[in-house]
Parts: structure tokens; C-alpha cells; sequence
């Protein structure tokens, strides 16, 4: 076990690279697949069948082919004849996790949205809001915060799909396991690692998705502010505000009805 540490302190700058890479895969491939998701998810609902159609069959496409076959198509099919594109790996990771992820994701906005209740629809309309203004005033905000909670899930998705970048030569962290597990010849230690490496990273994309979302709800009156939930004394809540306590009367023993 000494010899296992050794070598993965001495492979520790290489597993920072490769943390970092992993990091870069998945921001980039967030963001892409966010913007993805709005542009289709909008598309999809739309009542025109030039937008709708087209942003169905993206969608569908994109969701039911493998990611792995997608990577490599980008990668090694790209340059050829008659595309002659090539492009940087890191690119290829970042637009293949955000169309992928997007396809999945777009399916999100556009049931998020379409749950907002019909009244606030409604209200919206009579006041003569254009439907941009509709859908960035009224109908958004309340979609936001039931969107969250399944982009989390896509984030994670997402931070373990970038594992398959290291068939494009990129040296992400996924690459370091393997890296570990030829300088130590010990399976067991260097997934494990491997596996405690990419937990952390999960949990702490989780955690700031949690804060995000608790920020989204406290906008549209759902929930306490984030500085609330931190808060190390217990928040009051608005129904116990202005409630009178109730007045604590001492027990008598019952007299009797002679009197003392």
C-alpha cells in the first residue's frame, strides 16, 4: 500500500492536469448544452412546424445515438473527405457532451415550461405582454427553479460521459486513472481512487446546483434565501411572524365548592 501512495503522489501534478481537463469538459459542455436545451426545447413547443419539426428531429437524434459513436465521429470522421474539418479535442469533447447532454436537456425546459399553470399564462396575456416579455417576466422564472433539480442530474450524467474523452487523447482524469493503475499494477487501488476523484467532483457540482436552485425558489417566493439555509440559528418563518405567543397560566388544583 506505501508503494500505491508513493506512486500517486508522485503522479499528483499529472492527476491536477487531468482534474482540470475534466473540469474544462465539463463547464464547456455545460454551458453548450444549456443553450442547446432553450434553443430546442423552445423550438419543439413552438405552434410553427419550421421550428417545431426540425428541433424534433434533433433532439431525437442526438438522444438516440451513442455518445461514444458521436466523440469519434467528430474526432476521426470530421477530417475526412468530403468534411475536411478538423478539430481541437477539447472541442470535440465540449461539442459532442453538449449536443448529447442538450438533446436530453431540452426535453426539461420544454416540460418545465409547459407546467407552468394556464392562469399565469393568462395573466400574462392580459397584460399585454409580447411573447418574449411573456415568457422572460412571467413564464421563465417559475420554470427555472423546476428545471434545476433535473439539470443536476444532467450535470452528473455529464461529468461521468467526460470520461470518454480519453479515447480522443485528451489526458483527463479518466486517463490518469489509467496511468495509476499501470505505475502501481494494483486495479483495486487505482479505481478506487478513481472513483473517490470522480465522487468528489460530483458532489460538489451537487452542492452548488442545490444552492442554485434554492436561490431560484426564494425569487419566486418557494422557499428561504440561501443566506437562511447557512444561517447557524433557526429561521424564522413568515407565518410565525407577528404571532402572538400564548400566554402560560399556572395549574390550580380545582377548589371545592365548600371552600377552604
Amino acid at each position: 500500500m506505501s508503494e500505491n501512495l508513493e506512486t500517486f503522489a508522485g503522479l499528483l501534478p499529472q492527476f491536477g492536469e487531468g482534474i482540470l481537463v475534466t473540469l474544462q469538459l465539463t463547464l464547456g459542455g455545460a454551458i453548450l448544452a444549456l443553450l442547446v436545451a432553450f434553443v430546442l426545447g423552445l423550438g419543439a413547443r413552438a405552434r410553427t412546424r419550421w421550428a417545431s419539426v426540425p428541433s424534433r428531429v434533433v433532439m431525437e437524434f442526438f438522444r438516440g445515438t451513442s455518445l461514444v459513436v458521436q466523440i469519434f465521429w467528430l474526432f476521426y470522421v470530421l477530417p475526412l473527405p468530403p468534411f475536411y474539418v478538423e478539430l481541437d479535442p477539447m472541442a470535440c469533447g465540449i461539442i459532442a457532451l453538449g449536443l448529447n447532454y442538450g438533446a436530453y436537456a431540452s426535453e426539461v425546459v420544454r416540460g418545465s415550461i409547459n407546467s407552468v399553470h394556464k392562469g399565469q399564462w393568462e395573466a400574462a396575456t392580459a397584460l399585454d405582454l409580447g411573447p418574449v416579455h411573456r415568457l422572460r417576466r412571467v413564464i421563465l422564472p417559475q420554470a427555472w427553479p423546476l428545471m434545476i433539480p433535473m439539470f443536476t442530474n444532467l450535470l452528473i450524467q455529464l461529468v461521468k460521459g467526460s470520461a470518454l474523452a480519453a479515447y480522443i487523447t485528451l489526458h483527463d482524469l479518466n486517463f490518469m486513472i489509467v496511468e495509476l493503475r499501470r505505475g502501481t499494477t494494483d486495479t483495486v487501488f487505482s479505481y478506487t481512487v478513481g472513483l473517490l476523484l470522480y465522487f468528489a467532483i460530483a458532489y460538489a457540482l451537487t452542492l452548488l446546483m442545490n444552492a442554485l436552485e434554492a436561490r431560484a425558489k426564494n425569487k419566486v417566493g418557494q422557499g428561504p434565501s440561501l443566506r437562511e439555509i447557512l444561517r447557524v440559528a433557526p429561521v424564522q418563518t413568515r407565518a410565525e411572524v407577528g404571532t402572538p405567543k400564548p400566554m402560560v397560566t399556572s395549574q390550580l388544583p380545582p377548589t371545592s365548592k365548600g371552600g377552604v
